[in-house]
């Protein structure tokens, strides 16, 4: 390999040195000198360079092989990505579908049980009610009988002396405070159930409530996860961006030509 570039060096001189042909530009140079040292510099080139000519003349082919096998395994890489992408979604759907069927369920849980509290309490106000109302009528019946057969037995003894019938009208006045006193028992009894009715309710309606939040701490949580399960699904996806792919195995290939 040394002797090329003294060749080279040496057909630079006989060049500078030839003598100039009037008028032009040319020079007149030394033919023989000149073929030989071309002989010279041609047996000196290494086979390699031949060889490396040869490994030249395939890079088109090697580099659309190369071009195809690119596109190849990016259009894979793509439908890979797609599939994943989509059981993903799939899976969401299923986790969402699942969370609101599990919370449908538990809303209807919470519905049955907040109308069967509700019932049995309307049914509890209804019963204590009645009861009461039986209570009053029957206290009110007692006393009407009473004070009929006082009325009667006034009536049997109108001839009695006034004495007497002032002290019966006495105690006549007696029993309708027995009367009002029933009545305002019954009134009570019936204030009672409802305020017991009332509290009913409300207990219905904060354990509704409770169970409503509890739910909704279940859904979020559940929404949360699936956010970061696509949020990662999304991170993980553009690590299969192949765009420049070609390009860089062109450049590999011609590194390793080169080297």
């Amino acid at each position: 390999m040394y002797r090329v570039f003294e060749a080279l060096d040496e057909l630079v001189a006989i060049v500078e040195e030839a003598r100039a042909v009037p008028m032009t530009a040319g020079c007149m140079v030394p033919r023989g000198d000149v073929l030989e040292l071309l002989d010279d510099i041609k047996d000196s080139i290494p086979g390699e360079l031949d060889d490396a000519q040869d490994v030249l003349d395939q890079r088109d082919a090697l580099v659309g092989t190369a071009r195809q096998n690119a596109d190849a395994t990016l259009a894979q890489a793509k439908t890979d990505a797609e599939a994943m992408v989509a059981a993903a979604q799939a899976e969401a759907d299923r986790l969402v579908a699942e969370a609101r069927a599990a919370a449908d369920r538990m809303a209807e849980d919470a519905s049955n049980h907040s109308r069967t509290m509700l019932e049995d309490a309307t049914e509890e106000a209804h019963r204590l009610a009645a009861s009461a109302a039986r209570e009053h009528e029957s206290m009110t019946g007692r006393a009407r009988s009473e004070a009929q057969r006082i009325i009667e037995n006034a009536n049997a003894h109108y001839e009695r002396s006034v004495a007497d019938g002032i002290a019966e009208q006495q105690r006549l006045v007696a029993d309708d405070e027995v009367v009002a006193a029933a009545k305002s028992e019954a009134q009570r009894i019936i204030d009672a159930a409802h305020a017991e009715a009332d509290r009913l309710r409300g207990d219905c309606d904060i354990y509704v409530d409770k169970k409503l939040a509890d739910f909704e701490e279940v859904l979020t949580g559940t929404l949360r996860s699936v956010g970061r399960g696509r949020q990662q699904l999304r991170a993980g996806a553009g690590t299969h961006d192949y765009v420049e792919y070609p390009r860089a195995v062109d450049e590999d290939h011609a590194s390793s030509l080169a080297g």
